[in-house]
């Protein structure tokens, strides 16, 4: 993957930021050139599809357009921060336009993977702990949401099953044999219910992020 830039201080990049409010191209040019190394990042998550890599980082690049384009400065947020999810956001939009079953798309559906070459799904990216700067902006938004979603989605018993099988509650996770044993019921009613759980998941995270 080529070289990028370092990213622009935080008083350089608001500098660019109102020139481009003001309909500077050439300081709309630079913020993108200026934050490809975010597109990298967030691209090489999604490595395991196969979409060229030129592919994706064409698509990231457009979601950065986009969220420099409507950035509001007054907001006060950084940058990085917002162009982060609407770069992911239109990866995975093209993502689930190519795919003929859009509802596959799962909390445990591989979605890259990790420098050891290992598989990782969107659970194991609430799970890790050990982000770069960049990659721990994405897993604070992907915890906000999933939490609420856990919340306010999930009966009682469905939440339980899945924080003891994901270990979602800082707890070693456990297999469905193990948790129908710790809850006294057949492990074919634990998988019934994590199967449950992660449809309900799925539909209201498909619907968060379209």
């Amino acid at each position: 993957m080529q070289t990028f830039k370092q990213p622009l201080s935080k008083e350089t990049e608001a500098d660019y930021l109102k020139k481009c409010k003001a309909g500077d191209l050439e300081a709309r040019n630079i913020l993108v050139e200026y934050n490809l190394r975010l597109v990298a990042h967030i691209v090489k998550k999604y490595n395991n599809f196969e979409r060229d890599l030129d592919d994706l980082l064409s698509i990231g690049t457009i979601g950065l357009i986009k969220a420099i384009n409507t950035y509001d400065i007054e907001k006060g947020n950084r940058l990085v921060t917002y162009a982060s999810r609407c770069i992911e956001n239109e990866i995975l939009m093209m993502l689930r336009q190519e795919r003929k079953h859009a509802k596959e798309f799962s909390l445990y559906e591989p979605i890259g993977t990790d420098k050891e070459g290992n598989e990782i799904s969107l659970l194991d990216i609430v799970e890790n702990d050990e982000k770069e700067i960049l990659d721990q902006i994405i897993l604070g938004d992907n915890i906000i949401e999933l939490n609420h979603l856990l919340s306010t989605t999930l009966e009682p018993r469905e939440l339980e099953v899945l924080s003891l099988r994901y270990g979602l509650q800082q707890i070693p996770p456990l297999t469905q044999r193990e948790i129908a044993t710790k809850l006294a019921i057949s492990r074919s009613y634990v998988s019934r219910i994590e199967k449950k759980a992660i449809q309900k998941l799925q539909k209201s995270f498909n619907t968060l992020t379209t």
